[in-house]
């Protein structure tokens, strides 16, 4: 079975490959200043306890892509490469899917440095807020931002979330528990 590859204006998004490593690998290494404010660190946790195993150390990039596909494959999370022609320019994913009397999840993104301001990150938004509303039948999508984050807030607006409230130490961002703001966009095709 071939990857779902989801099309937008000028960007497609497309699942990890184990051969996408060497370009990954490259994109991260090069924003690793531009990303580290932003991205999700691990917080410690008591030796031995049963959150000990989960939360022990990042994964190499092909445990990550295992991970992602047996995410995708349970339905609980989509997780996309944004490719800009040959360029990989970002990662996004539709996590934390819930099916259900709620039925819901959130989006968390990253864009190359490069590739910053110039609308590519909204599209990405817009393409897989769509994929979550008319294909896996959403009703609610969240994006949390931190509130310092204003490109990343603009994103949230300009894709037509709207702000929904402050979230008090949502997220271990960049070593500690940090304050979010939360926006919000609702699938106008279901009541």
């Amino acid at each position: 079975m071939s990857p779902l590859v989801l099309q937008a204006d000028e960007i497609f998004l497309r699942p990890a490959r184990f051969r996408d490593r060497a370009k990954w690998n490259e994109v991260r290494a090069e924003n690793k200043e531009w990303l580290t404010p932003w991205e999700a660190t691990l917080p410690r946790v008591p030796a031995g306890s049963p959150a000990s195993e989960f939360v022990s150390k990042r994964p190499s990039f092909f445990e990550m892509v295992h991970a992602l596909n047996r995410e995708a494959r349970a339905g609980r999370s989509y997780s996309f490469l944004i490719w800009k022609g040959e360029n990989l320019i970002g990662q996004i994913t539709l996590g934390g899917v819930i099916y259900g009397a709620l039925r819901a999840g959130h989006i968390g993104y990253w864009i190359d440095r490069n590739f910053a301001n110039r609308g590519y990150t909204t599209q990405a938004v817009l393409r897989l807020s769509s994929y979550g509303f008319s294909e896996l039948g959403l009703h609610r999508i969240e994006i949390n931002v931190r509130p310092e984050n204003a490109a990343s807030c603009k994103v949230a607006e300009k894709a037509g979330f709207t702000f929904e409230g402050h979230r008090k130490a949502f997220l271990h961002i960049d070593g500690a528990w940090r304050d979010h703001v939360s926006f919000v966009k609702y699938n106008e095709l279901i009541q």
